[in-house]
């Protein structure tokens, strides 16, 4: 385990949304709350997330060259490097880029291949953009996709539920032959449970499944992954990492649910950070 005396530093990648409780303004304060000094890249700016029926948007790609070669000038390296969600094939490219220019020895890079959801392709991306992830994707040391987006870095079939636990196996197997070390796959319906399916660097794979409770949200995954990304770069085994994470997820839920905080809003993790600054392991 890394000791907390030197602070670590992570560069994300990712859009920023004013409202809603996703992405960045998710990212930040969980990186804060885990002593994690974050270093926005943004790579589109919102209003508001894209699931409220009216939303601003400003597509970042043309800036982001500049914006990071200011960056190279300073010789920057970074602990982390954690990519998000990207609005064009041309970010994908500018990712790779800096995951090259940017890490150090014992970087660790976490790719979340924010794609979809619910087995289907986000309509921003096209069949290139979700071919070139996997391009992205093999330079990860962790790499968290929900099901939908293994489905497409694999090829297989989606479907709902009725998952055997040696086909996840084998889509975890086939992720990770792409080239990152490790792999999460979120979000896999189990009946009243909902497990996220671990294959470690060594071929272990663990099954880490909770009660299901309230509803689904926006934002959870952003939750979800940071805390992947900053306990990786403070040397927490990654099992241990998951399981912090859903349980901290759950509690955001549960919370949200509590204060009747509108779904669209995404989860009120602000009134439990308290529990990460606590416990930080």
């Amino acid at each position: 385990m890394t000791s907390d005396k030197q602070q670590k530093k992570i560069a994300v990648i990712n859009d920023l949304s004013g409202y809603g409780r996703c992405s960045l303004t998710v990212v930040i304060p969980i990186l804060s709350a885990l002593k994690i000094q974050c270093c926005p890249v943004p790579t589109s700016i919102l209003s508001n997330h894209t699931g409220f029926p009216t939303y601003f948007f400003d597509d970042y790609t043309g800036k982001m060259p500049d914006y990071i070669e200011h960056w190279k000038k300073l010789n920057l390296t970074f602990d982390g490097i954690y990519s998000g969600f990207l609005g064009s094939e041309a970010q994908i490219q500018i990712v790779i880029d800096m995951i090259q220019d940017f890490s150090a020895s014992g970087t660790k890079v976490i790719i979340d291949p924010i794609m979809g959801d619910h087995g289907k392709a986000y309509q921003t991306y096209t069949e290139t953009m979700c071919s070139r992830m996997k391009d992205l994707v093999c330079l990860g040391d962790i790499v968290t996709p929900n099901l939908t987006e293994a489905c497409i870095l694999t090829g297989c079939e989606y479907k709902k539920d009725g998952w055997k636990r040696a086909e996840l196996r084998e889509m975890a197997l086939e992720i990770q032959k792409l080239g990152p070390e490790a792999v999460v796959i979120t979000g896999i319906n189990e009946g009243r449970y909902l497990t996220n399916a671990v294959l470690e660097v060594d071929g272990t794979t663990h099954f880490l499944r909770s009660f299901r409770v309230g509803s689904e949200r926006p934002g959870t995954g952003d939750v979800f992954s940071s805390i992947i990304a900053a306990q990786a770069v403070r040397g927490i085994p990654l099992k241990q990492s998951v399981k912090k994470a859903a349980g901290f997820v759950k509690q955001c839920i549960l919370k949200s649910d509590e204060l009747n905080i509108p779904k669209e809003n995404g989860v009120c993790f602000e009134e439990l950070l308290s529990l990460l600054i606590r416990h930080r392991e």
